[in-house]
């Protein structure tokens, strides 16, 4: 069914001289500041961004997600083939060492898949491997995954990191000390610091090594920066902020185009938000360039679709026109008075701005709306408990189109999944489910543009921009840019300082 995918170099820097022991020893390692620490670093439960992004430095996994439109790319495997829609033949590189010089085989491929859907394991990533199967090892470096049912995103699904066969199973490893495949390893923790170091045994060998330091304060990680202190920060910085440091000694600004969304959330199962008309009018009200180039100084890009322009399964669609005459129109005509809603956001300084604009536009066109701030457990709570009208909040990586069947698939409603806008549309419904299921690319786009455009016509989501990821970085990590979905694995290719 699917032609077996080529041996991909891009993303591993084999084709260069591997450092030599003694060139690491001499090379200061990098400092990455952070505003959080990380919950965990165990890949079979870190969830948030940081544990996330240190994880896929420590293990790897059979692919990666090319840097820009997020298509999956052999990694650990070596390429391939759909047997049948519900059958995956992969065959592994060979010569590949965890850390501990272990080599990879077939074995720790179907142990990892099966732990991660273990609910003894009690992984909190067991629904991306919930329409796997048997596994058969034909060799140590070939295996067969057979589907429960028809899952297209199996192949994206295969970027979850690899363990060790031995390890997969066993209790919580918090501290990071499972055996991994990636280019780094962690060589030393403390409170709020994470000194990563280059691994042997890896596809590419780091040329530095890489210390996180947790710096809560954005203006203490703005001194740092000046102070020369730092090397890398990554989305630590409001946009306003920028400008400080353009044209400043010895740092650059390195941006590269996200894989996010922010978007309008509205309750349309009740009230007057009920309504396409009202939510369509709301989304014509919005100035999407006017916020881009001023609140966000340019570091994000108005959203004519969910999907990102570089995502592979985008389809072009013209911007939404800002017409606030006719929004007025609408409202009047199908309401007759002025309207009051609520508008939840979460208590960050830059989303607070925002949001206050959005409630100015659309006081212009006859809605009051009251900004409410909220602690992030909070907001969703109240999302979740259906109790909202407006909410604005992004999507941060949308690395696959089918992460909107958990927003909009209606047996996805809370408590059952994040639908929380209570849609339930057939047609929607239909168009996931075939998404879901179709192996063939091409046709994969095809349904995801038929989507898109539903969504768009019943503005049941009201997308509004997608924001860049911003790298402020020293001379020593000038060449440093985060990929599409915010993750970090150009770190293992930076090249030497002088």
């Amino acid at each position: 069914m699917g032609v077996a995918c080529l041996l991909w170099l891009g993303c591993n820097g084999s084709s260069r001289d591997a450092p030599s022991r003694a060139e690491l020893r001499g090379q200061r390692p990098l400092e990455m500041l952070v505003a959080t620490d990380a919950e965990t670093f165990d890949p079979r439960y870190a969830t948030d961004a940081v544990a996330v992004r240190v994880t896929r430095l420590i293990h790897a996994g059979l692919v990666r997600l090319d840097p820009d439109t997020l298509e999956p790319v052999p990694y650990l495997a070596r390429g391939w083939t759909w047997l049948d829609a519900r059958t995956l033949r992969v065959e592994l590189r060979e010569g590949i060492r965890f850390h501990s010089g272990t080599p990879l085989t077939a074995e720790d491929v179907r142990a990892t898949l099966r732990a991660f859907a273990s609910q003894a394991v009690g992984s909190r990533h067991a629904r991306v491997v919930d329409a796997i199967g048997d596994i058969d090892i034909l060799t140590p470096h070939l295996l067969v995954i057979h589907l429960l049912r028809p899952h297209a995103t199996l192949l994206t699904d295969l970027e979850l990191p690899i363990l060790r066969a031995d390890e997969a199973t066993g209790a919580p490893r918090p501290e990071g000390s499972l055996d991994g495949l990636g280019p780094f390893v962690i060589a030393r923790r403390s409170a709020g610091s994470v000194e990563l170091a280059p691994a042997s045994g890896a596809l590419s060998l780091p040329r530095r090594g890489v210390t996180l330091t947790t710096v809560h304060d954005e203006n203490a990680r703005a001194l740092r920066m000046h102070a020369g202190r730092a090397d890398i920060v990554v989305n630590g910085f409001s946009p306003t902020l920028l400008p400080a440091f353009e044209g400043a000694h010895g740092v650059h600004i390195n941006t590269r185009h996200g894989a996010n969304l922010t978007y309008l959330l509205a309750r349309t199962d009740r009230g007057a938000l009920r309504d396409p008309r009202l939510r369509r009018a709301i989304a014509t009200a919005i100035d999407r360039p006017r916020i881009t180039s001023t609140l966000l100084a340019g570091r994000a890009r108005p959203a004519t679709t969910v999907l990102p322009p570089q995502h592979w399964a985008h389809t072009h669609a013209t911007e939404w026109a800002f017409d606030p005459s006719s929004a007025r129109d609408a409202i009047t005509k199908a309401y007759g008075h002025r309207l009051h809603l609520t508008l939840l956001t979460s208590t960050d300084r830059l989303r607070g701005t925002i949001a206050r604009f959005l409630a100015q536009e659309l006081s212009e066109v006859g809605i009051e709306v009251d900004v409410v701030p909220l602690e992030l457990g909070t907001l969703i709570g109240r999302l979740s408990a259906g109790d909202f009208e407006l909410a604005t909040l992004q999507l941060p990586e949308i690395t696959e189109p089918n992460v909107l069947r958990v927003f909009l698939h209606s047996s996805n409603i809370p408590p059952l999944g994040a639908n929380r806008g209570r849609v339930q549309d057939a047609q929607v419904d239909r168009l996931l489910d075939e998404g879901a299921e179709t192996l063939d690319a091409d046709a994969r786009k095809l349904i995801y543009a038929a989507l898109e455009r539903r969504i768009r016509d019943e503005a049941l989501f009201i997308p509004l921009w997608h924001e860049d990821h911003v790298a402020v970085v020293s001379e020593r990590a000038q060449t440093f840019v985060p990929s599409a979905d915010g993750r970090w694995l150009s770190l293992a290719g930076l090249p030497f300082s002088h």
